[in-house]
Formats: structure tokens, C-alpha cells, sequence
């Protein structure tokens, strides 16, 4: 079989969109960078908005923020996830009282000292939860306009706090329309909120798309090869460069061991246009050569719409790699089968 595959090649066999198993999980990573980008937008917004209690929609759309982004801002900053939401939609009949002659819902809340009362656009509603919303997974970056339900929804999340039943359904979070318009309490107020769900940017750090990558990869890969080969993410091999100076560690995305045989792995799938493609290709040779001169091998797995746009890198990659596979499972059984008959020879 032959392993370096052409452009062409490797472009008829790629899948070039996320596999189905790994849709959800990298939808889910994908929430928290449009959230960062956007965070200055969105506490400009509240900035500006403390003039009156609905002030707040006039600068979504002057500023066409999307309103799911707005939205999930007000989730995240106010810990009320997807369970509290579904919660809200479930008992929002016993939270919020209805009036005798309209036989609306609505809710008495307070702003700057005043009592206000706001009479409920689109709610109640079947099946409230976070994909009605547009504001978990893909559906994050569609730009959603101002809508009833969403009208409704960030009414609950500004003032649910100041109303008579804010003891429920955990609307004693909803409190960020208390700060609207105060510039140093919001700065500290994002701050504060922001540390406390460190843990979600953590997460967002550990779970990068280029991640989810290569675990799916070694998933694979631990499916075709034997128990006794050694993988390794983020993988290191010890390599003197082709002056002959000290030998220095060189890092691979995955490696492949059997004793003293050795395949570095590096991948890369992109849907949208990135330059670590760019940052591969500029070392492609200079590790084919280093690997080649310690009789060891070097493979790409490389795959998605976003890198066959950069023709240019990914035929410099298939120029100097000794096997190139699209990112399908039976591309990367294919490599398996390089790596196991490198091996044994």
C-alpha cells in the first residue's frame, strides 16, 4: 500500500466535518472562545443599559449582539444551566402569579428602588431547556434576533432575584439587573463571577478542539494495534538536530513505541481556516529528516474543510511524511496498519 498519499488523494478520503460520535462534545467546546470574544460587547452592553429596567434591548440591538449570545452570557455569569432552566419551564405556572382578567403571567420586580411589574411575553411554555434556546452547542453561533422568549427569559435573568418568589426555582441568582449601568460594580461583579466558573475556562482549555482531536485518534488507534505498542499524547523523542549539536526533545501530538521503533504523529483538523496547518508544513521536513535520521518514522493525520483550503500546507505535509490519513476511523486503521507493518519488519 502506499502511505504518502497526494493532495488529491488525501482529499478524496477526508471526511472534512466533525465525525457524528464527536458532534456534541466538540459543539460543546466550541461555546466558551465565542463567549471570551464577546465578553467586552456584552459588558458594554450592561454598562450602558441603567436607565430604565428594559433598556437593556434597545443596546442588544443597537449593537446586534445575536440575543442567544446575550442570553448565554446571563446563563453563565448566573450559574443557571440547563437543569435550572428546564426546572423554571416545569413549575413556572406555580412561581409566577397570573392575572384574574387576562389570565397572563406575570412578575413584580424592583429596579433602582422601584417596583415595576412586567407582564410575560411567550411564557409559560412546553419543554423550556437550553436547545429552545439556542444557546449550548451549535447552535450557539447562529445569530438568533430578539424574540417573545427571549424577551422573557432575560427579564427573569436581569430581576428573578428582586421579585416575591425569588426563592424559587433558583431565581436568587437571577440578580444581575440589580448592577445595571454601574460601571466599577460591574467590572467587579463580572470579575468575581468570572473566577467563580474558572472551572468551565479550565475545562475549555482542556478540552480545545485540537484535544478532542487527538484523543479520537489514539481511541482508534488503541482499537487496531496491539496492547504491547505504547501510545502516547503529547508524546517526546529525544532528537539531535542535522549539525550534529545536542540532542534536544522533540514533541509529538501522538507516539507510537515498540522497544527502540518509534512513529511521531502530528494532527490537524480544521472546518474553519487556521494557521497551525501553516505552523505543520514549516516543520515538515526538518522532522522527517531528524526523524529519518534515527530510523524512526513520522505520520499526519490531517483532515477538515477549513485545512484543504491551505492546499498549499497540506501538500508541503504530504511531501514529507511518511503516511497520510484523513481522520474517518477507516483512514486511521490504515495508519495502524503502517505503524504495525514499520514495526515488524
Amino acid at each position: 500500500m502506499n502511505y504518502q498519499r497526494s493532495f488529491e488523494d488525501l482529499e478524496f478520503n477526508a471526511i472534512k466535518w466533525w465525525p457524528q460520535e464527536l458532534s456534541a462534545t466538540v459543539a460543546e467546546a466550541s461555546v466558551l472562545p465565542i463567549l471570551i470574544s464577546s465578553q467586552d460587547l456584552f459588558i458594554s452592553a450592561l454598562k450602558l443599559s441603567g436607565n430604565h429596567p428594559e433598556q437593556i434591548f434597545d443596546v442588544i440591538n443597537a449593537a446586534k449582539i445575536p440575543i442567544n449570545l446575550f442570553l448565554k452570557h446571563l446563563v453563565v455569569l448566573a450559574d443557571y444551566g440547563g437543569e435550572m432552566i428546564k426546572r423554571l419551564g416545569k413549575e413556572f405556572q406555580e412561581i409566577f402569579p397570573q392575572d384574574d382578567s387576562t389570565l397572563e403571567y406575570y412578575m413584580n420586580y424592583t429596579f433602582k428602588g422601584e417596583q415595576y411589574t412586567y407582564t410575560f411575553k411567550n411564557l409559560p411554555i412546553k419543554g423550556l431547556d437550553n436547545s429552545k434556546l439556542a444557546i449550548d452547542g451549535k447552535a450557539i453561533v447562529e445569530r438568533k434576533s430578539l424574540s417573545n422568549l427571549y424577551y422573557d427569559m432575560i427579564m427573569i435573568l436581569l430581576y428573578g432575584s428582586t421579585t416575591e418568589q425569588f426563592n424559587l426555582a433558583g431565581l436568587e441568582k437571577c440578580e444581575i439587573g440589580t448592577i445595571l449601568g454601574k460601571n466599577e460594580i460591574i467590572d467587579t461583579y463580572i470579575t468575581q463571577k468570572y473566577l467563580y466558573v474558572s472551572r468551565i475556562t479550565n475545562g475549555a482549555n482542556t478540552n480545545s478542539l485540537g484535544q478532542i482531536a487527538q484523543t479520537y485518534v489514539c481511541s482508534i488507534l488503541s482499537k487496531y494495534l496491539p496492547e504491547e505498542y505504547i501510545i502516547t499524547r503529547n508524546g517526546k523523542i529525544l532528537l539531535s538536530d542535522l549539525d550534529n549539536q545536542d540532542p534536544a526533545k522533540t514533541s509529538f501530538d501522538i507516539l507510537v513505541e515498540l522497544a527502540d521503533k518509534k512513529v511521531g504523529i502530528e494532527v490537524s483538523f480544521q472546518v474553519t481556516t487556521n494557521s497551525t496547518i501553516e505552523r505543520k508544513a514549516g516543520q515538515a521536513r526538518d522532522r522527517q529528516n531528524r526523524m529519518h535520521a534515527q530510523n524512526y518514522w513520522i505520520a499526519y493525520v490531517i483532515d477538515g474543510a477549513g485545512n484543504f483550503e491551505r492546499s498549499a500546507a497540506v501538500r508541503t505535509i504530504c511531501r514529507y511524511s511518511d503516511c497520510t490519513v484523513a481522520y474517518s476511523e477507516g483512514e486511521i486503521a490504515v495508519l495502524a496498519k503502517f505503524i504495525q507493518e514499520k514495526f515488524n519488519a
